[in-house]
């Protein structure tokens, strides 16, 4: 069965440690391994992991055109196994102009975490930035955190009613930590949602109670790497006693649909 994580942290190796280090500290979670890309294909690639959609997180606005330029650099580096999304930060001089940017370095999407940059989602200063993207690039970002309000689900439904034709892909079953107000937020509205950070929390009958509420056709698998080990994610996600349909649609099909993969197909949930 053919694998896509949709979810994926590297960095330059200089740095990777030191990273992967500061986003196991920001969540008090142990981090299984060290983003970077050698380590990556080491966690994934035994387990069946064919692609990976790559990203990075600019925590100020300096950082965006660097991180911007390596997602870049190594998704030409490895073509075939690497999908890159790009970084924005909201306090950036010309967010719309890195948007053109982004499409013009070959990146895929746009990753954004409202957390780690303390932006609130739905500022209608960012609406410009939507607009750009939208029909053009889509987004994964991350939602719900019991400590902030920057992504709590209502701002993505927020968003997603005034961009109804923004493809938006919201991390951890749409709401880490508040899994059951996304329900309440997201549940009828246009989006899709990834599986990542979320099924040791949630537990095997309530992870797969959350999947068929929303419908297979809407989840994309994601390991959040190098916060888990991907190997743990998909036994885990395997395990669920899903049927074959809805494993190809959650590892691959819904993934190659949002970033424009498939043949005859429009990207649209």
């Amino acid at each position: 069965m053919e694998i896509i994580d949709f979810h994926a942290h590297i960095y330059p190796d200089k740095i990777a440690e030191k990273a992967s280090r500061s986003v196991g500290e920001f969540y008090s979670i142990p981090m299984e391994k060290v983003g970077s890309v050698e380590a990556l294909f080491q966690s994934g690639d035994p387990v069946g992991v064919g692609r990976y959609v790559v990203q990075s997180v600019a925590t100020t606005p300096h950082q965006v055109a660097s991180i911007n330029n390596f997602i870049s650099q190594v998704c030409r580096e490895h073509p075939d196994r690497l999908i890159g999304f790009g970084t924005l930060h909201p306090q950036m001089e010309n967010p719309v102009a890195e948007v053109e940017r982004c499409i013009q370095l070959g990146l895929h999407g746009i990753k954004l975490h409202p957390d780690v940059q303390q932006f609130y989602m739905d500022d209608p200063a960012l609406f410009p930035v939507y607009e750009a993207a939208q029909g053009r690039l889509p987004f994964l970002i991350h939602c719900g955190d019991y400590r902030y309000d920057y992504s709590h689900p209502r701002r993505l439904a927020h968003i997603l009613d005034e961009f109804p034709k923004l493809d938006v892909v919201a991390a951890h079953f749409g709401g880490w930590s508040l899994w059951d107000l996304a329900m309440e937020y997201l549940l009828e509205r246009r989006c899709w949602l990834d599986t990542s950070s979320s099924m040791t929390f949630l537990g095997k009958v309530r992870t797969k109670e959350i999947i068929r509420a929303y419908g297979a056709d809407r989840i994309v698998f994601g390991d959040d790497f190098p916060m888990w080990d991907h190997g743990a994610e998909i036994r885990e996600l395997l395990s669920l006693g899903l049927t074959e349909e809805e494993y190809e649609k959650i590892f691959s099909e819904n993934a190659k649909q949002i970033l424009g993969l498939s043949e005859g197909k429009d990207g649209h949930p």
